[in-house]
Protein backbone atom coordinates (compact mmCIF):
# COMPACT_ATOMS: atom_id res chain seq x y z
CA UNK A 1 0.00 0.00 0.00
CA UNK A 2 1.38 3.41 -0.99
CA UNK A 3 1.64 6.04 1.73
CA UNK A 4 0.34 9.53 1.02
CA UNK A 5 2.60 12.56 1.45
CA UNK A 6 0.77 13.61 4.64
CA UNK A 7 1.23 10.15 6.15
CA UNK A 8 4.92 10.21 5.28
CA UNK A 9 5.36 13.63 6.88
CA UNK A 10 3.49 12.50 9.99
CA UNK A 11 5.66 9.41 10.25
CA UNK A 12 8.79 11.55 10.07
CA UNK A 13 7.52 13.94 12.74
CA UNK A 14 6.66 11.08 15.03
CA UNK A 15 10.09 9.50 14.61
CA UNK A 16 8.88 6.45 12.69
CA UNK A 17 12.10 6.28 10.70
CA UNK A 18 13.92 5.56 13.97
CA UNK A 19 11.44 2.93 15.05
CA UNK A 20 9.76 5.11 17.71
CA UNK A 21 6.40 6.82 17.23
CA UNK A 22 6.45 9.94 19.42
CA UNK A 23 3.36 12.06 18.99
CA UNK A 24 3.46 15.80 19.59
CA UNK A 25 2.13 15.57 23.17
CA UNK A 26 4.76 13.05 24.19
CA UNK A 27 7.46 15.12 22.49
CA UNK A 28 6.39 18.22 24.44
CA UNK A 29 6.47 16.29 27.71
CA UNK A 30 9.93 14.88 26.93
CA UNK A 31 11.22 18.34 25.99
CA UNK A 32 10.10 19.87 29.29
CA UNK A 33 11.62 16.99 31.27
CA UNK A 34 14.95 17.30 29.44
CA UNK A 35 14.90 21.08 29.93
CA UNK A 36 14.51 20.70 33.71
CA UNK A 37 17.21 18.02 33.74
CA UNK A 38 19.63 20.39 31.98
CA UNK A 39 18.70 23.17 34.38
CA UNK A 40 19.39 20.88 37.33
CA UNK A 41 22.83 20.03 35.94
CA UNK A 42 23.94 23.50 34.88
CA UNK A 43 22.08 25.66 37.40
CA UNK A 44 25.20 27.10 39.14
CA UNK A 45 26.43 28.46 35.81
CA UNK A 46 23.15 29.90 34.45
CA UNK A 47 21.65 31.64 37.48
CA UNK A 48 21.69 35.44 37.05
CA UNK A 49 22.37 36.20 40.74
CA UNK A 50 23.78 34.29 43.73
CA UNK A 51 20.85 32.52 45.44
CA UNK A 52 21.51 34.12 48.84
CA UNK A 53 22.14 37.67 47.67
CA UNK A 54 19.51 40.32 48.42
CA UNK A 55 18.90 42.11 45.14
CA UNK A 56 15.61 43.95 45.71
CA UNK A 57 15.12 46.47 48.49
CA UNK A 58 11.44 45.52 48.56
CA UNK A 59 10.05 42.09 49.46
CA UNK A 60 7.75 40.13 47.14
CA UNK A 61 8.82 42.39 44.31
CA UNK A 62 7.01 42.19 40.96
CA UNK A 63 8.45 40.85 37.72
CA UNK A 64 10.78 43.29 35.99
CA UNK A 65 13.54 43.42 33.43
CA UNK A 66 16.13 42.83 36.16
CA UNK A 67 14.09 40.27 38.13
CA UNK A 68 12.18 38.14 35.66
CA UNK A 69 10.35 36.15 38.34
CA UNK A 70 10.27 38.89 40.96
CA UNK A 71 11.85 38.71 44.40
CA UNK A 72 11.10 36.62 47.48
CA UNK A 73 10.26 37.56 51.06
CA UNK A 74 13.85 38.78 51.62
CA UNK A 75 14.34 40.45 48.25
CA UNK A 76 16.31 37.60 46.65
CA UNK A 77 15.98 36.75 42.96
CA UNK A 78 13.31 34.09 42.51
CA UNK A 79 14.54 32.94 39.10
CA UNK A 80 17.93 32.05 40.56
CA UNK A 81 16.36 30.24 43.49
CA UNK A 82 13.98 28.25 41.28
CA UNK A 83 16.80 27.22 38.95
CA UNK A 84 18.92 26.08 41.89
CA UNK A 85 15.90 24.45 43.51
CA UNK A 86 15.60 22.21 40.44
CA UNK A 87 18.86 20.55 41.48
CA UNK A 88 17.28 19.36 44.72
CA UNK A 89 13.78 18.57 43.47
CA UNK A 90 14.90 16.72 40.33
CA UNK A 91 18.09 15.27 41.81
CA UNK A 92 16.62 13.89 45.03
CA UNK A 93 13.52 12.55 43.28
CA UNK A 94 15.53 10.90 40.50
CA UNK A 95 17.95 9.27 42.95
CA UNK A 96 15.10 8.03 45.14
CA UNK A 97 13.00 6.61 42.29
CA UNK A 98 16.06 4.90 40.80
CA UNK A 99 16.87 3.15 44.08
CA UNK A 100 13.22 2.29 44.75
CA UNK A 101 12.47 0.87 41.31
CA UNK A 102 15.78 -0.98 40.95
CA UNK A 103 15.41 -2.61 44.37
CA UNK A 104 11.71 -3.35 43.92
CA UNK A 105 12.08 -4.80 40.42
CA UNK A 106 15.06 -6.99 41.36
CA UNK A 107 13.34 -8.32 44.49
CA UNK A 108 10.09 -8.83 42.59
CA UNK A 109 11.72 -10.89 39.86
CA UNK A 110 13.68 -12.96 42.38
CA UNK A 111 10.51 -13.67 44.39
CA UNK A 112 8.57 -14.64 41.25
CA UNK A 113 11.24 -17.03 39.98
CA UNK A 114 12.27 -18.52 43.34
CA UNK A 115 8.77 -18.78 44.85
CA UNK A 116 8.26 -20.73 48.05
CA UNK A 117 9.31 -19.34 51.43
CA UNK A 118 11.42 -16.53 49.94
CA UNK A 119 8.44 -15.19 48.01
CA UNK A 120 6.24 -15.41 51.10
CA UNK A 121 8.69 -13.65 53.42
CA UNK A 122 9.46 -10.82 50.98
CA UNK A 123 5.80 -10.28 50.11
CA UNK A 124 4.57 -10.22 53.70
CA UNK A 125 7.38 -7.94 54.89
CA UNK A 126 6.89 -5.43 52.08
CA UNK A 127 3.10 -5.62 52.45
CA UNK A 128 3.52 -4.62 56.10
CA UNK A 129 5.80 -1.75 55.10
CA UNK A 130 3.36 -0.67 52.40
CA UNK A 131 0.52 -0.51 54.95
CA UNK A 132 2.15 2.47 56.67
CA UNK A 133 0.89 5.77 55.19
CA UNK A 134 3.70 7.26 53.12
CA UNK A 135 3.43 10.81 54.43
CA UNK A 136 3.27 9.62 58.03
CA UNK A 137 6.31 7.38 57.53
CA UNK A 138 8.25 10.22 55.92
CA UNK A 139 7.32 12.68 58.66
CA UNK A 140 8.34 10.29 61.44
CA UNK A 141 11.67 9.29 59.90
CA UNK A 142 12.74 12.78 58.86
CA UNK A 143 11.65 14.29 62.18
CA UNK A 144 13.52 11.59 64.14
CA UNK A 145 16.73 11.27 62.11
CA UNK A 146 17.05 14.76 60.64
CA UNK A 147 16.50 16.27 57.24
CA UNK A 148 19.63 15.81 55.15
CA UNK A 149 19.75 14.98 51.46
CA UNK A 150 20.89 11.34 52.00
CA UNK A 151 18.15 10.81 54.61
CA UNK A 152 15.51 12.22 52.25
CA UNK A 153 16.69 9.98 49.40
CA UNK A 154 16.69 6.82 51.51
CA UNK A 155 13.34 7.64 53.16
CA UNK A 156 11.62 8.26 49.83
CA UNK A 157 13.20 5.10 48.41
CA UNK A 158 11.99 2.90 51.25
CA UNK A 159 8.47 4.32 50.96
CA UNK A 160 8.16 3.34 47.29
CA UNK A 161 10.08 0.04 47.19
CA UNK A 162 7.00 -2.05 48.20
CA UNK A 163 4.88 -0.67 45.36
CA UNK A 164 7.62 -1.27 42.80
CA UNK A 165 8.08 -4.79 44.19
CA UNK A 166 4.39 -5.70 43.93
CA UNK A 167 4.18 -4.33 40.38
CA UNK A 168 7.31 -6.12 39.15
CA UNK A 169 6.39 -9.37 40.90
CA UNK A 170 2.94 -9.42 39.29
CA UNK A 171 4.48 -8.99 35.85
CA UNK A 172 7.23 -11.52 36.52
CA UNK A 173 4.81 -14.18 37.82
CA UNK A 174 2.89 -14.03 34.53
CA UNK A 175 6.07 -14.30 32.47
CA UNK A 176 7.42 -17.07 34.69
CA UNK A 177 4.40 -19.27 33.84
CA UNK A 178 5.01 -19.12 30.08
CA UNK A 179 6.33 -21.99 27.98
CA UNK A 180 9.66 -20.45 27.03
CA UNK A 181 10.55 -20.15 30.73
CA UNK A 182 9.74 -23.84 31.18
CA UNK A 183 11.99 -24.68 28.23
CA UNK A 184 14.79 -22.58 29.74
CA UNK A 185 14.43 -24.44 33.05
CA UNK A 186 14.59 -27.80 31.25
CA UNK A 187 17.79 -26.65 29.57
CA UNK A 188 19.21 -26.13 33.05
CA UNK A 189 19.45 -22.36 32.95
CA UNK A 190 20.20 -20.62 36.24
CA UNK A 191 17.89 -18.28 38.11
CA UNK A 192 20.14 -15.35 37.21
CA UNK A 193 19.84 -16.22 33.51
CA UNK A 194 16.04 -16.47 33.73
CA UNK A 195 15.81 -13.07 35.41
CA UNK A 196 18.33 -11.26 33.21
CA UNK A 197 17.63 -12.76 29.79
CA UNK A 198 14.05 -14.02 29.87
CA UNK A 199 11.95 -12.04 32.36
CA UNK A 200 13.49 -8.55 32.48
CA UNK A 201 13.39 -7.90 28.69
CA UNK A 202 9.69 -8.79 28.68
CA UNK A 203 8.65 -6.44 31.50
CA UNK A 204 10.90 -3.45 30.78
CA UNK A 205 8.14 -1.42 29.08
CA UNK A 206 5.62 -1.46 31.96
CA UNK A 207 8.50 -1.00 34.43
CA UNK A 208 9.58 2.20 32.67
CA UNK A 209 6.03 3.54 32.83
CA UNK A 210 5.81 2.62 36.50
CA UNK A 211 9.12 4.39 37.16
CA UNK A 212 7.72 7.58 35.68
CA UNK A 213 4.58 7.40 37.81
CA UNK A 214 6.59 6.83 40.98
CA UNK A 215 8.86 9.74 40.06
CA UNK A 216 5.80 12.00 40.06
CA UNK A 217 4.68 10.64 43.45
CA UNK A 218 8.15 11.21 44.90
CA UNK A 219 8.32 14.79 43.58
CA UNK A 220 4.97 15.56 45.20
CA UNK A 221 5.88 13.85 48.49
CA UNK A 222 9.24 15.63 48.64
CA UNK A 223 7.54 18.96 47.95
CA UNK A 224 4.99 18.20 50.67
CA UNK A 225 7.71 17.41 53.21
CA UNK A 226 9.57 20.58 52.27
CA UNK A 227 6.38 22.62 52.56
CA UNK A 228 6.04 21.30 56.12
CA UNK A 229 9.64 22.28 56.88
CA UNK A 230 11.04 18.72 56.88
CA UNK A 231 12.59 18.68 53.43
CA UNK A 232 15.67 20.47 52.12
CA UNK A 233 16.86 22.87 54.79
CA UNK A 234 18.01 26.52 54.46
CA UNK A 235 20.06 28.07 53.00
CA UNK A 236 19.23 25.53 50.28
CA UNK A 237 15.69 25.04 49.04
CA UNK A 238 13.76 22.84 46.66
CA UNK A 239 10.54 23.98 45.01
CA UNK A 240 8.32 22.91 47.92
CA UNK A 241 10.49 24.86 50.36
CA UNK A 242 10.28 27.92 48.10
CA UNK A 243 6.49 27.79 48.27
CA UNK A 244 6.62 27.52 52.07
CA UNK A 245 9.08 30.40 52.41
CA UNK A 246 6.95 32.75 50.35
CA UNK A 247 3.45 31.63 51.35
CA UNK A 248 2.95 35.03 52.99
CA UNK A 249 2.85 36.60 49.55
CA UNK A 250 -0.13 34.52 48.44
CA UNK A 251 -2.75 37.22 49.28
CA UNK A 252 -0.82 39.64 47.07
CA UNK A 253 -0.51 37.22 44.16
CA UNK A 254 3.28 37.38 44.46
CA UNK A 255 5.29 35.67 41.70
CA UNK A 256 7.46 34.20 44.48
CA UNK A 257 4.58 31.85 45.37
CA UNK A 258 3.24 31.14 41.91
CA UNK A 259 6.39 30.28 39.98
CA UNK A 260 7.70 27.49 42.27
CA UNK A 261 4.21 25.96 42.17
CA UNK A 262 4.18 26.20 38.38
CA UNK A 263 7.62 24.55 38.27
CA UNK A 264 6.30 21.56 40.25
CA UNK A 265 3.22 21.37 38.02
CA UNK A 266 5.22 21.60 34.78
CA UNK A 267 7.52 18.74 35.77
CA UNK A 268 4.84 16.37 37.08
CA UNK A 269 2.40 17.04 34.23
CA UNK A 270 5.16 16.57 31.64
CA UNK A 271 6.13 13.20 33.11
CA UNK A 272 2.50 12.09 32.97
CA UNK A 273 2.17 13.28 29.37
CA UNK A 274 5.29 11.35 28.41
CA UNK A 275 4.07 8.18 30.14
CA UNK A 276 0.69 8.39 28.43
CA UNK A 277 2.35 8.86 25.04
CA UNK A 278 5.33 6.51 25.22
CA UNK A 279 6.48 5.21 21.82
CA UNK A 280 4.59 2.09 20.79
CA UNK A 281 7.83 0.13 20.56
CA UNK A 282 8.47 0.71 24.26
CA UNK A 283 4.86 0.16 25.37
CA UNK A 284 4.60 -3.13 23.50
CA UNK A 285 7.99 -4.47 24.58
CA UNK A 286 6.40 -6.62 27.25
CA UNK A 287 4.48 -8.62 24.66
CA UNK A 288 7.13 -8.79 21.96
Amino acid sequence: MTMTSSETTSGRLSGARFGYRFNIVGAIGLTVILAWALVAIFAPWIIPYPVGEIIDLDYFGPMSRELWFGSDYLGRDMLSRILMGARYTVGISLAAVTIACFSGVVLGMIAAVAGGWLDTILSRFLDALNSIPSKLFGLVVVAAVGSSVPVLIMTLSVIYIPGAYRFARALAVNINAMDFITVARIRGESTLYLIRSEILPNIVGPVLADLGIRFVFIVLLLSGLSFLGLGVQPPYADWGALVRENIGGLPFGAPAVMFPSLAIASLTISVNLLIDNLPQKIRDRSVS
